[in-house]
């Protein structure tokens, strides 16, 4: 068993010794993934964070959110009482990059009409022609270095990410606006203008189960076949092979006869694998999204 449990342990985004903060105001995963994955009906294990996809899934299933990191689990239970929530420590690091957007041309009322595009082909052209500048790869590729990012994220939360990370999200972005009209894309409008959705939680979200626990350990603790699906959102970024395979274990045995299996990933380790479906989260962020059954784990 791995010493330590996750680097999401910690409940920050720096390694600096301090309390645990709420890390995410919202989550930027597309739980239209999850909906197509799983049967109506069934028990899903969830990943709390934000709350959102627990949310978005507490209609049709039985819902079960757990996270190791208290302050982030209390403010998803806030969230499902009807709380509007707030900005997290992602969300203000993003706010941050924001502001030096008009540095690279990408001034509130050219990114706004951009986010009003509905046509793939149209998004594109409007992409190379007006916003993907010279000044704003430059801008990405400074704000993506590694000695930036030091300054913000943990070690932990570094080591996995593919080399010349600017280029790869700007591929990520192109990915999206290539596929997905704008105007219907909540992700576009919160990740480009910090603009957060506050949509009132679905009545069943106050029957969504809350747990604080690793993962791993509690999936451990769990009769068999207690699940007919999983979404890890991207829990395995920064954890080493050890609390890999053990959450893998834990999975396989708490998993239904068919359960499915959705885990996703800043990284490129699993970018080519025939279970990626990245290309259909509208979130854009992702190099992984694993939608694949239990078993295969």
């Amino acid at each position: 068993m791995s010493n330590a449990v996750t680097v999401w342990e910690h409940g920050r985004l720096d390694a600096r010794v301090g309390p645990r903060q709420v890390l995410f105001g919202r989550m930027y995963e597309d739980a239209a993934i999850e909906l197509g994955a799983f049967e109506p009906g069934g028990r899903v294990f969830c990943i709390a964070s934000a709350g959102c996809t627990a949310m978005k899934l507490a209609p049709q299933h039985e819902v079960v959110a757990v996270d190791i990191n208290p302050v982030q689990l209390a403010y998803a239970e806030r969230r499902f009482q009807g709380d509007p929530g707030y900005r997290g420590r992602a969300e203000r690091i993003m706010d941050f990059m924001r502001f030096f957007g008009p540095l690279a041309g990408w001034w509130p009322s050219r990114v706004g009409a951009f986010v009003e595009l509905d046509d793939p082909p149209e998004q594109m052209d409007y992409w190379h022609r007006e916003l993907n500048t010279w000044r704003f790869r430059a801008s990405l590729d400074s704000l993506f270095s590694v000695a930036a990012l030091r300054s913000v994220y943990s070690p932990r939360l570094l080591d996995f990410l593919p080399r010349r990370l600017g280029s790869v999200m700007r591929s990520r972005m192109e990915r999206c606006f290539a596929r997905h009209p704008n105007r219907e894309n909540p992700y576009v409008r919160s990740l480009l203008l910090g603009e957060l959705s506050d949509a009132p939680p679905p009545p069943q979200a106050s029957k969504v189960t809350l747990i604080h626990a690793d993962a791993a350990g509690y999936l451990e603790t769990v009769p068999p076949a207690s699940f007919d699906g999983f979404t890890l959102s991207n829990i395995l970024d920064g954890a080493d092979d050890t609390y890999r395979q053990r959450l893998f274990a834990a999975i396989r045995h708490a998993a239904a006869p068919g359960a499915t299996t959705i885990l996703r990933s800043f990284g490129d380790a699993d970018a080519d694998s025939a279970f990626n479906r990245a290309a259909d989260d509208q979130a854009m962020l992702w190099g992984s999204v694993l939608v694949c059954p239990a078993v295969e784990l």
